[in-house]
């Protein structure tokens, strides 16, 4: 989370992006283990979406340990970008050891798998500085800085094609061509104040998206980004609402809300809010088990993590970290056998066993450590922000 002075940026004039080299792979490239398809048991898909490989599972290409061919030779890293230190801690997940620290950009925010899984971008949003560090997951290295103006979340389009960064400060989502890195397209929503994290629906037809400064969602047409709806949240008069995602069945949308301590639910097309299900002070972050069946939902001002049972949509437990601390933003093991955490006023990682919620450890990292990733990853292709793998 950021705050930014929103009204002072409204009147900038857009301007042209300029592409540039940098290391690593940056060529799209189709998933391979599932033709694209315009049919699945979600209606039909986008156009140059990858078909489902096992009906109504959106997240069935990332059990435990469904490592794609490209990716099992990457190192086995974990990059924690550090929002005030200005750089990225890298921590080896055998012995919880900081094994190296590059610059991350001004501000950097995330660190986010590329839509073909050959990229790690750190996305930095610091006004007007920020941009993107690539990095090369087969040798854990930094390439060169790329100036895009405020990285403050980053996605991809369902075909792979373009990127889109999320310009908080702007309100504005800004779409790029993966090739060049040519920006091709700016819009802006002047009612979704601090615009962040967003999802799909299962057909990748619809995008919902979380107005952090403004208490609102923002349902957008994944095509035209016209919008279609919005919602004023009603549990909190103040909400912030946070991460968004989708459910592995693909019936609800689940949204983190930092102010109404707990997670709102929506229909699968985001026409209507379900239900609410309360769980700790400062609910921030949501991450699926590998079987699809539990969701661990981070409550960042109560040091806690609550899972919720998605049959039913309801807690079953939540952990408390030991002698306290502020669970953020992360990720699971390939293997699904720890979740790993910021802490982001605490400069620290948390690694929290998955069967039973022990803290295995926590790791010194640099200072307000955000959306850090863990790699590699099972899945297919990457949608974005820290570890939206399908």
């Amino acid at each position: 989370m950021r705050r930014v002075q929103i009204v002072a940026l409204l009147g900038v004039t857009l301007l042209a992006a300029h592409g540039c080299t940098a290391a690593g792979s940056e060529q799209r490239k189709r998933p391979s283990a599932a033709p694209a398809s315009t049919e699945s048991p979600f209606g039909p898909l986008v156009a140059g979406m990858p078909a489902y490989p096992k009906p109504g599972n959106v997240y069935a290409a990332v059990g435990p340990g469904m490592l794609a061919e490209p990716v099992r030779s990457d190192r086995a890293l974990v990059y924690v970008p550090n929002t005030k230190s200005n750089d990225v801690s890298v921590i080896d997940p055998a012995t919880y050891r900081v094994v190296d620290t590059f610059p991350g950009g001004p501000e950097p925010q995330h660190v986010v798998p590329a839509y073909d899984l050959r990229t790690l971008y750190v996305a930095s949003s610091k006004i007007p500085d920020g941009g993107l560090v690539p990095i090369d997951p087969r040798t854990g290295k930094p390439g060169t800085f790329r100036k895009l103006e405020d990285v403050y979340n980053l996605y991809f389009t369902p075909d792979g094609r373009q990127a889109i960064v999320v310009a908080e400060a702007y309100q504005r989502l800004d779409l790029y061509d993966l090739g060049t890195w040519q920006r091709t397209r700016s819009v802006r929503f002047p009612s979704c104040g601090g615009i962040n994290h967003m999802d799909y629906s299962a057909n990748g037809k619809i995008m919902l998206f979380s107005c952090e400064f403004a208490n609102r969602m923002l349902v957008l047409d994944s095509i035209t980004l016209d919008k279609l709806r919005e919602f004023t949240l009603t549990e909190a008069p103040d909400g912030m609402p946070q991460d968004t995602r989708l459910t592995p069945d693909g019936q609800h949308f689940l949204v983190a809300d930092m102010h109404a301590h707990g997670v709102y639910v929506f229909d699968a097309q985001a026409t209507r809010q379900t239900a609410f299900i309360p769980t700790g002070k400062g609910a921030h972050g949501i991450y699926f088990s590998r079987d699809g069946e539990l969701a661990y939902v981070t409550n960042r001002d109560a040091g806690s993590i609550t899972v919720l049972n998605l049959a039913t949509l309801k807690p079953v437990t939540t952990w408390k970290i030991p002698g306290g601390g502020s669970p953020d933003m992360g990720g699971l093991s390939a293997d699904g056998g720890t979740l790993w955490l910021s802490g982001r006023f605490h400069n620290e990682v948390y690694v929290i066993r998955t069967s039973d919620g022990k803290l295995l450890a926590r790791i010194p990292v640099g200072a307000g450590p955000h959306g850090l990733t863990i790699w590699p990853q099972p899945g297919r292709y990457s949608l974005g922000h820290t570890a939206n793998i399908r």
